[in-house]
């Protein structure tokens, strides 16, 4: 598969590819410098060979894997990756999950020349990141999609951290942030924090206790 203008984000000097895996609707992202050809990888789980191709048809060199969080969806493509090109893992401090690198909050990553910040948005689970990319785009994992967010129901799910991450993190985010999430589970497979901000169920004000009842099926 070939970076084509169908199928990934493109400035001068970044490529993003976004690649539907597994049966849950999961996303798997190539993110590429194409100054100088470094490239990571967002959250690999299914579908390997599709991925091992896309890096070698670009003659891509993968320098290193990002987990916005350690749910098994997320994650299970680590060890094989990791092993095949030598690339580093890195996760958040809090992950209990074997990583190269330990982030937090407000860190920096380099991709050649591209600049990865570090954001701590808990809730989904206690390592949850997000991962801004050269102030254009953000990659959310599981913290919000097109229209949801992660459930909370999960080992590490907190509602009360995740009212948090969403409404004095994301909510505080630039408008024109463009949203890769972890899943393709809205009506579209991108969208922008302001569209989530105007019409988003989960991004309705409200208080912390009634988000709280929100996600509990209460409301």
């Amino acid at each position: 598969m070939e970076l084509s203008r169908d199928n990934y984000a493109d400035n001068s000097k970044l490529q993003i590819l976004q690649i539907p895996v597994g049966a849950m609707a999961n996303f798997t992202y190539i993110l590429a410098d194409r100054e100088t050809s470094k490239a990571c990888i967002i959250d690999p789980s299914w579908d390997l060979e599709k991925i091992l191709e896309i890096l070698k048809k670009n003659k891509l060199c993968l320098e290193f894997i990002i987990n916005t969080h350690t749910h098994f969806d997320h994650v299970l493509g680590n060890e094989q990756l990791a092993a095949i090109t030598n690339a580093k893992i890195i996760q958040h401090e809090n992950s209990n999950l074997h990583r190269d690198k330990s982030v937090r909050d407000g860190d920096i990553i380099y991709l050649g020349n591209i600049s990865l910040k570090i954001l701590y948005t808990p809730g989904h689970s206690d390592d949850s990141i997000c991962v801004i990319v050269d102030d254009r785009f953000v990659f959310t994992g599981d913290t919000i999609f097109v229209g949801n967010c992660g459930r909370v129901d999960l080992p590490g799910g907190d509602s009360r951290k995740l009212y948090h991450s969403l409404f004095n993190i994301i909510s505080n985010l630039d408008d024109s942030l463009i949203i890769y999430p972890g899943h393709n589970y809205g009506h579209s497979p991108t969208s922008t924090i302001k569209e989530q901000k105007d019409t988003s169920q989960i991004l309705v004000p409200r208080t912390e206790n009634e988000f709280v009842s929100f996600m509990s099926g209460d409301e």
